[in-house]
């Protein structure tokens, strides 16, 4: 076993041998902290996460953070458990076909959290799971005449891809549930010896009724709650609620030996598993879609505690979904959009821009409107931004705060105040995204205005003002490799949503050209529009007429008509 393995586990006795699926990036020690004045009980504990190194990190000036907390229902102040050091989890994919854009809303939720604790100076051990075992994959698998477990990691790793695409940064481990079920045996084994689960003909069930606190984070009593997710109701269950923690093989299905016959997990008991196996017990952050309050991270909760009595979670956050119609898009509806297809006409960067145009906790509706919003809104950024490189270009351009004027330095720090009390206020990307509108408008003035030309330090202003922009954009995920190739990233996005090729426009630009010499103002005027009308907008200037993406103006018209 690798020696960042062994390190992970040196202070705590694993379940069983292990298999992993990938290596944290950092190597953690774990220790166990026993509640003060609590009677021992005959349960095996995993650990909870402790300090990385002595010392550790110090916090960015003490910034604090609020936190929507599902459980407590309100906004709290972060505090990790551990000074410096964030745990969080998060529930992955169940990987059977190309993920949607609701997934994405998940994964760039979290990864502008991961981001900001980053910024914060947290060291973050993020796990994000894979559930390669369950009903959905193995019926697609028989439909394919495939192998459920291939299957499941082929669209692993199309998951991987789509996340590089939207910049999401790596997590620290993607535990899979085929390479767990040792740990996810020991973990139900644990919950019978307390007497929380029992067996019917092989398979093994949660009691509900065992854990009076059941439905403490969704808030549903033990009568409304349905009788599970994913499978039909079972007779055999002494409560309608109970929940398989393992299922007995059935023909044609992939099994593993366990001490209660050939099965495979229940859904919800991996992430109680794979969960403690890297962050213990008790960690900081678990997350996921506002769908996996009930029943999932409910299930979730009566499990851990049920192994261990001092399982806790700090904070449950959960994002809102995205909508169609006003309906959640889900595959089982029907009304999806993979990443894969909106990424094929919208640049990745504008589908993270729009993701993020919405506060996490609410919903989004799915809209080419909004969506070309948002490749509009980022091509500006990326544009004021490339012009400002330009004009500074191979140039000596380090600068003292003393030497930029201070007009500019308090549009500057008016910006940065508004960012941190935004991110640090539970995360309001739009207000972020908004406060960048004067800087933005700044730097426009000082290039292109007579008055900007004329101002004194113009290049030190402009430098100042690209830096504190770049550095925002870098921690929201936002910063591209290079302005330039970003930029005709975004003009071959919009030339394929025209059906047009680049030659097309240009040859048309000359023929307005032309008409606007020979006085042919309405067909000079006809062919603006008409390239307007698929989102081609034309740009007159002393040296000649560029164009740039712009809103469809059939499609401004028809959102402005709409009652």
């Amino acid at each position: 076993m690798a020696s960042s393995v062994l390190n992970l586990f040196k202070s705590c006795r694993p379940f069983t041998s292990i298999r992993f699926s990938s290596l944290p990036k950092s190597q953690f020690r774990i220790q166990f902290p026993l509640r003060p004045g609590k009677e021992t009980q005959s349960r095996r504990c995993f650990t909870t996460l402790s300090s990385l190194t002595d010392g550790g990190a110090s916090i960015s000036g003490g910034k604090e953070l609020w936190l929507h907390n599902t459980m407590s229902r309100k906004k709290e102040m972060f505090k990790p458990k551990v000074e410096g050091k964030v745990g969080m989890y998060v529930c992955g994919v169940t990987a059977y076909d190309l993920s949607h854009i609701g997934h994405a809303r998940v994964y760039v939720t979290f990864d502008v959290l991961l981001r900001y604790l980053k910024h914060l100076g947290y060291e973050v051990s993020y796990v994000r799971n894979f559930t390669d075992v369950d009903d959905k994959i193995i019926a697609r698998a028989n439909e394919l005449g495939e192998d459920p477990i291939s299957l499941s990691r082929r669209f692993c790793e199309e998951f991987n891809r789509d996340m590089e695409q939207l910049q999401c940064l790596d997590p620290s481990v993607q535990p899979r549930v085929s390479d767990h079920i040792p740990q996810i045996i020991d973990l139900i084994k644990q919950i019978l010896d307390n007497g929380y689960a029992y067996k019917v003909d092989g398979d093994i069930y949660f009691s509900v009724d065992k854990f009076p606190t059941y439905g403490k984070l969704s808030g549903r009593k033990l009568e409304d709650n349905r009788a599970g997710e994913r499978v039909a109701v079972d007779t055999r269950k002494k409560h309608p609620a109970d929940f398989a923690l393992w299922k007995t093989a059935k023909e044609g299905e992939p099994f593993w030996e366990s001490p209660w016959g050939r099965g495979r997990p229940g859904w919800h008991i991996e992430c109680s598993a794979m969960s403690a196996a890297y962050l213990g017990y008790s960690f900081d952050i678990h997350g996921g879609g506002m769908d996996l309050v009930f029943p999932h991270h409910e299930n979730e909760i009566a499990q851990s505690c049920a192994a261990c009595d001092s399982s806790n979670i700090s904070y449950w956050i959960h994002n809102g979904f995205v909508t169609v119609d006003s309906e959640k898009m889900s595959k089982s509806l029907g009304n999806f959009f993979t990443i894969r297809q909106v990424i094929d006409l919208y640049h990745p960067l504008a589908l993270r821009l729009f993701l993020m145009g919405t506060h996490y906790r609410s919903p989004i509706n799915y809209s080419d409107f909004l969506l070309e919003s948002a490749s509009e809104r980022i091509f500006y950024i990326y544009q004021t931004l490339h012009d400002c490189e330009s004009v500074l270009g191979e140039k000596d351009s380090t600068f003292g705060n003393d030497s930029v004027p201070s007009d500019i330095l308090t549009t500057i720090n008016t910006f940065h105040s508004e960012f941190v009390a935004s991110m640090s206020d539970d995360l309001l990307t739009p207000v972020t995204l908004a406060a960048m509108s004067e800087p933005l408008k700044t730097i426009n003035d000082l290039i292109h205005t007579r008055k900007g030309k004329k101002q004194a330090r113009r290049e030190e202003s402009l430098k100042a003002l690209e830096t504190t922009i770049r550095d925002v954009l870098t921690i929201l995920g936002l910063m591209p490799t290079s302005y330039s190739e970003v930029l005709e990233q975004l003009k071959e996005k919009a030339l394929k949503r025209a059906g047009l090729e680049e030659e097309d426009v240009l040859q048309r630009v000359q023929e307005r050209t032309d008409a606007r010499k020979n006085k042919e103002y309405e067909r000079s005027d006809a062919i603006r529009k008409d390239l307007a009308s698929v989102g081609i907008a034309l740009m007159d200037s002393p040296e000649g007429t560029t164009w740039r993406p712009a809103i469809p103006l059939a499609l401004q018209e028809a959102v402005t008509t709409t009652p």
